[in-house]
């Protein structure tokens, strides 16, 4: 089994199984501020459950780059929360998801992220850690505060190897 993967386009199609692609496509939902502000609305499903009185939580992280092709060696879950993470600019980011296998991640997909596009990965995926390309970006992250172990990490014996598309 080859252990290289090829990042493909993010598209809402591709990575719906994994969570939902963020992104001001087509007519906004509706108007608000007096009609000056077109608004898309509702673009992430927000999951939170365990104990701890769960709620959403807001933060910005400031990411730094990696470099392609990418070693990949670890991935984590988060089995009480979805995770979304929103670029604060422009630049690409690298998205890695991988399906469950019997408590395991199976192998890898990747995608690269175009401009104006974040992410939601759903309750529950293994994904890889948050990987800005080019430069240092800040990120808008939603997820999950409250009682609870929320981080499952999963480390590869051997690495996969991600290459640009």
């Amino acid at each position: 089994m080859s252990r290289e993967i090829a990042a493909e386009p993010l598209t809402p199609e591709a990575f719906a199984p994994f969570g939902d692609v963020i992104e001001a496509r087509g007519a906004p939902s509706f108007r608000i501020n007096g009609g000056m502000c077109d608004r898309h609305h509702d673009l992430a499903r927000l999951d939170f459950t365990g104990p701890g009185n769960p709620r959403a939580n807001i933060s910005i992280g400031f990411g730094r780059p990696y470099a392609l092709p990418l070693r990949l060696t670890l991935v984590e879950r988060h089995p009480l929360g979805s995770q979304a993470f929103v670029p604060m600019t422009e630049d690409p980011f690298l998205v890695i998801v991988a399906p469950d296998e019997n408590g395991v991640p199976g192998r890898p997909r990747a995608f690269l992220t175009a401009p104006g596009q974040g992410v939601n990965y759903l309750r529950n995926t293994w994904h890889g850690v948050l990987t800005p390309l080019g430069r240092a970006s800040n990120f808008l992250i939603v997820d999950r505060v409250g009682g609870g172990n929320n981080l499952e990490e999963f480390s590869y014996a051997e690495p996969w190897i991600v290459n640009a598309v």
